[in-house]
């Protein structure tokens, strides 16, 4: 009997296997999350030790998300070239020991290069995580996975927060980048370990033999696999990213990723600045972002579910809209705000910036679910990487830009909110560009 794995993989119960896999993608990038996020944890204590103002160290803070772009789409070329399981490894090798690394830096120069080194492992490792937990899971658990996995950075963020303080205390802020390096470079053993490329990519390489002994993990019994069918099929061809074929694909999820990449680090990066401007204490803008944080995990988890149920489509062109609406109501109770702000006032804001954050990160974590399904195996890891990419751009551009937008307004945050809300309407062209959308679950069945 001839079948997909994918098809056989949707017939059959989750298996144990399958579970494991994503359970380790998750873990790598909660361990992405921790590197990435220690040095803003720490900042302080680096700044102070080097004698730099805030604004010099900024070179290295944003250093990470220069190299996380590039890793990204080079990470994902190389995952479709000689595996994702090898390219996980060998990336969070790289982000794990440019954190050790990090901890020999003597000024801000000598960071932002090893962060920007870490920088090219994070986004090696975001791109294939995705792509080999999505290719072990079965279609009525794959958008739902994904979108999952996309919370594992922030998560991570959580986890070294959490850590940090005692870490520092114990070992200064040397000692913990090394402990922190260290600790999540013992991943790699699970990696290498227990994770193995799916069939869909083996075969996908005419690798037919590795591909059957692969799938034997999750589909027992005798069976002969099939080549993989794709929206893009031209007899068993592959195809690289920038194929024809992939033009509205890619067309429609690079405006849309980095539109809501720019709400996104517009809202999270500078949002204590706008807040303590109008009237807040730093704490309640803090705590603004806090709560920003926390319905961004909840929304991204819950994208998944809705995309699966619903499809791409109508969850695209909602969330676009919804968050338009959102943005142009709290830039009308900004606008209106003179002195210091009243309680209700304030609580109405802060659930404002909560909604569009939960809306704006409904839309990131769809996209991966979009790309999983678009792509074909042959490029599906460069083309998660390209989106990625794409999406460092809107956010480099919003934390570089968005202190200028707040300046231009001389109190009025207007031009600000304007540059978000093209951006909230951008993000749209991921419904109505995109010829590849996940269908609604009773489509699919």
């Amino acid at each position: 009997m001839q079948t997909t794995f994918s098809e056989a993989l949707s017939r059959a119960p989750l298996r144990a296997f399958s579970v494991a896999t994503f359970a380790i993608c998750m873990l790598v990038l909660v361990c992405d999350g921790m590197d990435a996020q220690l040095l803003g944890i720490v900042a302080p204590k680096v700044i102070a030790e080097f004698g730099v103002d805030g604004g010099s160290f900024g070179i290295a803070m944003s250093a990470a998300l220069v190299g996380f772009g590039l890793g990204s789409w080079g990470g994902g070329w190389l995952g479709d070239t000689i595996g994702r399981r090898w390219s996980l490894a060998i990336a969070t090798i790289v982000f794990s020991l440019a954190t050790v690394g990090a901890s020999q830096a003597a000024d801000v120069w000598h960071m932002a290069a090893w962060r920007v080194v870490g920088g090219l492992g994070f986004g090696s490792a975001y791109a294939n995580a995705i792509t080999l937990a999505g290719e072990w899971l079965p279609d009525r658990w794959r958008s739902v996975g994904v979108t999952t996995l996309s919370v594992g950075t922030p998560a991570g963020g959580l986890v070294v927060a959490a850590l940090a303080p005692t870490l520092v205390d114990l070992y200064g802020w040397r000692g913990t980048f090394v402990a922190i390096g260290l600790g999540t470079l013992l991943v790699v053993f699970l990696i290498v370990l227990i994770l193995r490329d799916s069939p869909t990519f083996l075969l996908a390489k005419g690798r037919k033999q590795d591909a059957q002994t692969a799938a034997s993990k999750v589909l027992p019994g005798a069976f002969e696999l099939a080549p993989e069918r794709h929206h893009t099929d031209r007899d068993g061809v592959s195809i690289g990213v920038f194929d024809r074929s992939n033009l509205r694909l890619n067309l429609g999820i690079g405006i849309a990723f980095a539109a809501a990449a720019t709400c996104a680090y517009g809202i999270l990066n500078w949002t204590t600045t706008m807040l303590t401007a109008k009237g807040f204490s730093f704490e309640e803008a803090s705590y603004a972002v806090s709560v920003a944080g926390m319905t961004s995990i909840a929304s991204s988890i819950a994208a998944g579910l809705l995309v699966q149920r619903f499809g791409s489509r109508i969850v695209m062109a909602v969330l676009s809209v919804s968050l338009l609406v959102t943005l142009l109501v709290l830039a009308f109770h900004l606008e209106q705000l003179s002195g210091v702000p009243g309680a209700s006032e304030s609580n109405v804001i802060v659930a404002l910036i909560g909604l569009a954050a939960a809306l704006f990160s409904a839309a990131i974590a769809s996209f991966y679910a979009m790309m999983t399904y678009g792509y074909p195996p042959s490029c599906r890891s460069a083309g998660i990487g390209f989106g990625i990419f794409v999406g460092r751009i809107g956010a480099i551009t919003a934390s570089g830009l968005g202190g200028w937008l707040l300046d231009l307004g001389e109190g009025s945050v207007i031009p600000f909110f304007t540059v978000l809300s093209i951006a909230a309407v951008l993000i749209s062209a991921a419904s109505i560009i995109v010829d590849r959308q996940v269908p609604p679950a009773r489509a699919s069945a």
